[in-house]
């Protein structure tokens, strides 16, 4: 009896992992790139010939479907051509594919061209210019900060940033800015990069999601530059951006901190979970200065919600406070929104 019932349940499970096999054989066809790739070199060849090569595809599957195909750009080693094509719905990005295509090839164009801008620009002040976010900007170039370099290094960094606006167009996204950033890797990690394939457009190397996790894996600076009337306020500030489980070690550390050395003046304070943004103090990379929220009683279910109240903080690297702490009230406006004094 006992064996019977083995051998119903192996008969079961064998049918379970068939059918789960047939559809995963039928979803194949629907996340995989090669009837979009097809379709999108079949449009190029007839719209376009001998002008673009496609170079990779990403499958767009769960989102809008179809796949991102990407071109090089025959005369144009920068710009790189992103169309999302859809082969079983004929269209690319829900639109007439031949006009999308066109589309796409000035968008490429404008963005080879404006990323030569930054690289010249960069280039001329010392500065290589190593990977792009991932729509173009923010530029990551090389730089050690320590306490001795730090100030000088946010100096020449924010030089580039006014060359680079110099020459960009008035009516650019850059041109209209009030501020931009840039994020600054130590050598170590660009050393380690990395670098794609030699033969991608350089719009695709730099923008790169493999290249952005190498250079994102550790702890890095971000630098932010004020604009104002095509100006740039080049001493710049900076602030560390942390990787997941670092951010959060150094969130719990700085809150359990404040919270023990508040409830000298509020027993019951309870402290924000609500991580601010840290920027480094002038001329120091082991200081930094932000604020934690808290709530001088415990709201619903104990917790800190909306609150009105917070604490400037100076810590170390690790999250330790370092010196005294500032409190601050009524630092929400009559719509709830957080109006925190400069820092």
């Amino acid at each position: 009896m006992a064996a019977s019932r083995r051998r119903q349940w192996r008969a079961a499970l064998t049918g379970v992992v068939a059918g789960s096999l047939v559809l995963l054989g039928a979803g194949c066809g629907v996340i995989g790139t090669k009837d979009d790739r097809r379709a999108a070199k079949e449009l190029a060849d007839k719209h376009f010939p001998g002008q673009l090569q496609v170079v990779g595809a990403r499958t767009l599957f769960p989102g809008p479907g179809g796949s991102e195909v990407s071109f090089a750009m025959t005369g144009d080693r920068d710009a790189v051509v992103r169309l999302r094509v859809d082969a079983d719905a004929g269209t690319c990005d829900r639109e007439d594919c031949a006009g999308a295509l066109a589309e796409a090839m000035e968008r490429a164009r404008a963005q080879a061209e404006g990323y030569r801008t930054l690289r010249e620009a960069f280039d001329a002040c010392g500065y290589e210019v190593v990977a792009l976010g991932p729509t173009g900007t923010p530029p990551y170039v090389v730089a050690e900060f320590t306490n001795a370099t730090v100030a000088k290094r946010l100096q020449e960094i924010g030089e580039c940033v006014q060359r680079w606006v110099a020459a960009s167009d008035a009516d650019s996204p850059l041109g209209k800015a009030k501020a931009t950033y840039v994020n600054v890797v130590s050598p170590e990690v660009a050393e380690r990069r990395d670098r794609g394939e030699d033969s991608w457009p350089t719009l695709m190397r730099l923008t790169s999601s493999d290249l952005l996790a190498s250079l994102t894996k550790r702890a890095y600076f971000s630098a932010s530059y004020e604009i104002g009337a095509g100006r740039v306020d080049t001493t710049g500030s900076a602030r560390a951006v942390r990787p997941f489980r670092e951010r959060q070690k150094f969130g719990e550390t700085v809150q359990h901190a404040v919270r023990e050395r508040l409830r000298a003046t509020y027993p019951r304070a309870v402290v924000s979970d609500y991580q601010w943004i840290w920027r480094l103090e002038p001329g120091r990379v082991d200081r930094q200065r932000g604020y934690v929220l808290f709530c001088p009683e415990p709201g619903p279910r104990g917790r800190c919600v909306n609150s009105d109240d917070a604490v400037l903080v100076t810590t170390d690297e690790h999250g330790n406070p370092v010196g005294e702490l500032h409190v601050v009230h009524d630092v929400r406006d009559g719509s709830g929104a957080l109006r925190l004094p400069p820092y």
